[in-house]
């Protein structure tokens, strides 16, 4: 979505420590197991697939698992073959060719082969179903997501920031997305491969299992020691990477007025500390996360020397064969990734069902209230009613009580105010964005209330102040508020607007694209689009915000004179700046910190000689804002 001076600062992410071992402290769940359970609900629609899934990588293991011991046994058949024709030569035995049983290795490898190729084979479809059991699952619980924002309540926006709410959808859902697609497969496949790999220890030989598994507490030690500094260093690394991140943005978004004021050497100052202080966070927990996995290494090549030595002598006395040493060594090898894949999975898992806990926040937010009330709806000649109105946020007080307005067809109100008065919560009344505390509004003599929010909103069109427009054609911006527009009515609504004639002049025209922030148009010609967007729309009442700041002369000339073709015969709610311009409105609604505090057109006021006159006679001595 395109949109004028609107800055979306992502929140940095934290670097993680190497070999995934170290890395910043996972956001934990609130609710583990109950997240867990309703996650896992969504899933519930695949639960064939996921069994399969689990079967297959089960299989994929134990094949995996299996494969250095048959292995083993080619190496055993070489041994053998080779120690007998030795025996031969020192009886005086004429040996041409080592008496080793080829027939028997090319049976082995085949074997093995086959095992290695059964193995790939269910991995991969495995990881073909679970994919797709995934995305689907992600699927149901974006869909889920993006229709309870539907349904939400202007409130919860304004509540969280624009940053948040992307954050879950987009962040939080790939989050689980991966989590799903590899992290279910990852604890089976981790925990199988333990216990098979432990097994085929044990069948291997006893002795040398228990030398193995005293290297366990060594590496407990080292990770339950190191890592949680690491984890410290870098939540500091995080936090300071932010805190820079932030001033690099702000200095270069205001790079004008750093230079105008001559703070240059002050920024440059305050990036030099906040830098000083990411590179100590983030050299002592580099280094830290760094020696973890060189004393891993160190623990398991100490376990694997005594292995050899061990199982050496043990060949050397016959105690146990030379091809069963070597699947050893390799069960050694693969021994330690299991452990460290599911400590790592601990983490992902963690910080995955916290993500999960944060998208089901949102589905569990109350909804828009769609009850019906009990008020008849009346014969009148009046367009708007606001009848006996009361209106205040939630845990606040009252800003609107008992406030009472008739609006005819085709008249003009106005809403003034010093900046900050409220007067956007009077435009967000009228079209349900907000519900009235008491009292009542009425649209055609019915109470909003007892019409859905589409059949109400299908009365207005709206030109703000801010230009929103989306990434796209200037020609499907046009058309937004109107799909059943054609196109000789857009196009007659862009000449009213005065958006024709430099449209033509761009070289795709109407088919121009505008980017992210529409930037590749001027700020007047993005307004005259919103204009003339309203145009197409054809709306019985317009919202309009004055929005003529920070344009040229001949291009507010344009704007004011579109918004007068726009105006005539229709029903209009104007947020005034200038009240100049609102001179001629049928009725004022003043607004002070929040509340009405007078109504009625200008003469009126003017007599009254109270805050409106104030605001009137001070702006023109240019003393306040609106």
């Amino acid at each position: 979505m395109a949109k004028d001076k609107e800055t979306v600062s992502s929140k940095p992410v934290g670097p993680k420590g190497p070999h995934g071992n170290a890395g910043p402290k996972p956001e934990k769940a609130k609710h583990f197991w109950k997240t867990v359970r309703r996650l896992a609900s969504y899933m519930s629609a695949y639960i064939w697939g996921i069994i399969i899934v689990l079967i297959l990588a089960i299989l994929a293991s134990i094949f995996q698992v299996m494969t250095p011991k048959v292995l083993g046994q080619a190496t055993t058949e070489i041994y053998k073959g080779f120690m007998t024709g030795v025996a031969q030569q020192k009886a005086g035995i004429q040996v041409d060719q080592f008496p080793i049983d080829f027939e028997a290795i090319k049976r082995i490898i085949f074997v093995v082969f086959l095992m290695y190729m059964a193995s790939a084979l269910f991995s991969f479809i495995q990881q073909f179903v679970m994919t797709r059991v995934s995305q689907r699952t992600v699927y149901k619980l974006r869909r889920d997501l993006k229709s309870k924002m539907r349904r939400l309540p202007i409130s919860y926006y304004d509540q969280h920031s624009n940053g948040d709410i992307m954050s879950r959808a987009i962040n939080d859902m790939d989050n689980i997305a991966g989590t799903l697609q590899q992290s279910i497969t990852q604890v089976v496949t981790s925990t199988v491969t333990f216990v098979g790999v432990l097994w085929m220890m044990f069948s291997i030989s006893w002795k040398l299992t228990l030398i193995a598994l005293a290297t366990i507490p060594l590496s407990l030690i080292v990770v339950g020691l190191v890592a949680p500094s690491s984890q410290k260093f870098f939540a500091r690394q995080q936090k300071s990477l932010g805190l820079l991140n932030n001033q690099v943005e702000e200095n270069y978004a205001g790079h004008v007025v750093v230079k105008s004021f001559n703070h240059e050497k002050d920024a440059i100052a305050k990036f030099d500390a906040e830098n000083e202080i990411l590179y100590k966070a983030s050299w002592k927990a580099q280094m830290i996360s760094g020696i973890i996995m060189p004393l891993m290494t160190l623990i398991n090549n100490l376990g694997y020397v005594l292995i050899a030595m061990f199982g050496g002598i043990q060949v050397a006395n016959g105690g146990i064969a030379l091809g069963n040493i070597q699947a050893f060594l390799q069960y050694m090898n693969q021994f330690s990734q299991p452990i460290t894949q599911l400590a790592n999975l601990a983490n992902t898992i963690q910080a995955t069902v916290a993500s999960a806990e944060r998208i089901f926040e949102v589905i569990d937010e109350p909804e828009m209230n769609d009850d019906p009330v009990d008020i008849p709806d009346i014969q009148t000649d009046d367009k708007v009613i606001l009848d006996h109105m009361d209106f205040g946020y939630e845990g606040k007080p009252l800003l609107m009580q008992d406030y009472n307005l008739n609006v005819k067809p085709g008249e003009m109100i106005a809403i003034v105010g010093p900046t900050g008065a409220g007067k956007t919560t009077v435009i967000n009344l009228l079209e349900r964005f907000y519900e009235v505390k008491g009292g009542s509004i009425k649209l055609d003599g019915r109470d909003i209330r007892n019409m859905t929010r589409d059949d109400v909103r299908s009365h207005y069109a709206m030109v703000l102040q801010d230009t929103w427009l989306f990434t796209g054609t200037i020609y499907d911006n046009l058309k937004y508020s109107n799909q059943d527009a054609s196109h000789e009515e857009i196009i007659a609504a862009a000449k009213a607007a005065h958006v024709d004639s430099f449209v033509r002049q761009l070289p795709d025209g109407y088919d121009t694209v505008l980017n992210e922030e529409a930037s590749n148009i001027s700020q007047g010609q993005r307004q005259l689009i919103t204009i003339a967007r309203a145009f197409v729309a054809d709306p019985e009442i317009l919202i309009l915000d004055e929005a003529t700041s920070s344009v040229d002369t001949r291009t507010e000339v344009h704007i004011q004179h579109a918004m007068q073709r726009l105006l005539k015969n229709r029903t209009s709610f104007v947020v005034a700046h200038r009240l100049s311009t609102i001179r001629d409105a049928d009725k004022i609604i003043v607004m002070n910190e929040g509340s009405i505090v007078e109504t009625g057109n200008h003469d009126e006021l003017m007599a009254k000689d109270g805050f409106y006159a104030d605001l009137y006679n001070s702006q023109f001595a240019g003393n306040v804002a609106m």
